[in-house]
């Protein structure tokens, strides 16, 4: 596949600049992404390739706080084999060994040592697996030297503790050098880290995934994570087959839409290999993405 773009989409959200990263392309399962909506459905929204994976994209947000860069999600990083990259149709590299994440920053003018925040929506390895890189020398180490990395304390204890169905999701390396660093920051539940930078808990796709949401001038925006991972997945039900909890996905989508409605939000989808950013409308039968 060809690799989503824009590479770098900006926005701007009252007083704060906002920039949508594409951290790669990634290609999974169709019917894993749409779970119990049958391919008759789906299909007519998306295509998939010979091997049924859809295009997917990595986008993490970096936004340009008056505290300092802020960061969500990281994509999958440079630690994994060829084979990983094959399965999970990942494309991802960057310059000089590292990642197109960090290519993305270099390009707005910043540096990976200016990031001074990273927040992730949960562990899975293709939103934390850019949290660490691994070095030509074999060593794994916080890609973002300066930054405290932020992440709820139930989404690293159910990381940490993986059955037999989520341990192809959680990879140690992504956080475990980042916590030896002693850079790694556990809240519980929803707060304000930062001001006009809310942590939501909307769990079902982990049971401890968070929204991010930012405000600025009246504005809001909401980095919506795994729970709406594509424009595709607005309608209620639309549930990925990889969350471990859809009922409470279900109801986390349908809080959340309603806020989102309601006050105007701006959404990122961070799975969406086309639509970086959107508005929701409602038909008085599903959501679907405005104008």
């Amino acid at each position: 596949m060809s690799r989503p773009q824009p590479a770098v989409e900006t926005r701007q959200l009252g007083r704060v600049r906002v920039h949508a990263i594409q951290a790669g392309g990634q290609q999974l399962d169709g019917g894993a992404m749409f779970g119990v909506v049958p391919k008759t459905l789906w299909s007519r929204r998306i295509s998939a390739d010979e091997r049924n994976r859809i295009p997917l994209g990595m986008r993490c947000l970096l936004i340009e706080h008056e505290d300092g860069l802020v960061l969500l999600d990281t994509g999958s990083g440079n630690k994994e084999t060829d084979k990983f990259h094959d399965i999970y149709g990942i494309d991802n590299a960057g310059a000089e060994g590292r990642t197109a994440l960090e290519d993305g920053i270099r390009a707005l003018g910043h540096r990976v040592e200016d990031v001074q925040w990273v927040i992730n929506t949960h562990l899975h390895f293709d939103h934390a697996g850019g949290n660490t890189w691994r070095s030509p020398s074999g060593e794994v180490q916080p890609t973002f030297p300066n930054a405290r990395y932020v992440v709820q304390r139930g989404e690293l204890a159910y990381a940490e503790h993986p059955n037999e169905r989520t341990t192809a999701s959680y990879f140690p390396p992504n956080w475990a050098p980042v916590a030896a660093a002693g850079r790694l920051d556990l809240i519980e539940g929803e707060r304000e880290i930062l001001p006009g930078i809310t942590l939501r808990p909307t769990p079902g796709h982990t049971p401890h995934h968070q929204s991010v949401i930012l405000r600025s001038g009246g504005e809001t925006l909401c980095f919506v994570g795994d729970l709406v991972p594509t424009v595709h997945h607005l309608p209620l039900p639309w549930i990925m087959g990889y969350d471990v909890e859809p009922l409470v996905t279900l109801e986390s989508k349908r809080a959340l839409l309603a806020d989102a409605l309601r006050e105007d939000w701006l959404l990122c989808f961070e799975h969406d290999a086309h639509t970086g950013f959107g508005r929701v409308a409602y038909d008085g039968k599903a959501y679907h993405l405005a104008g």
